[in-house]
């Protein structure tokens, strides 16, 4: 199962802004998230605003094609883009990835030792 580790940067006037519009993210939105096939979602910030986001889905330019078609997601979007520092287009479609380097149960799976 792909693991996605993305990375944006809110600007700095604007990062209680966007803290408070994800504490109650709408209905729908959460919906769409979830019906686009992406799962343990979380988004962490820094306190300069280094947005670095993870999910896992099963395809992730899959994930990425459903989000774009969703009507859900296309206010959501529109009204994000500006919170984010030098970013072309829509934040769900354009955040820079991150490569995995390491992942623990990968690992121990592979030196054969339990997960506990």
């Amino acid at each position: 199962m792909p693991r996605v580790c993305f990375r944006l940067q809110v600007k700095p006037d604007l990062i209680d802004e966007y803290v408070a519009r994800h504490r109650a993210v709408a209905p729908d939105m959460l919906a769409a998230i979830r019906d686009a096939g992406r799962r343990d979602y979380s988004i962490f910030l820094a306190p300069d605003g280094l947005l670095i986001g993870y999910y896992e889905t099963d395809d992730d330019a899959a994930s990425a094609a459903a989000l774009a078609a969703d009507p859900r997601t296309q206010a959501w979007e529109a009204e994000s883009a500006r919170f984010f520092e030098s970013l072309e287009g829509r934040a769900d479609q354009a955040a820079p990835s991150l490569t995995e380097v390491f992942n623990l149960d990968e690992q121990l799976t592979a030196a054969g030792l339990e997960q506990r």
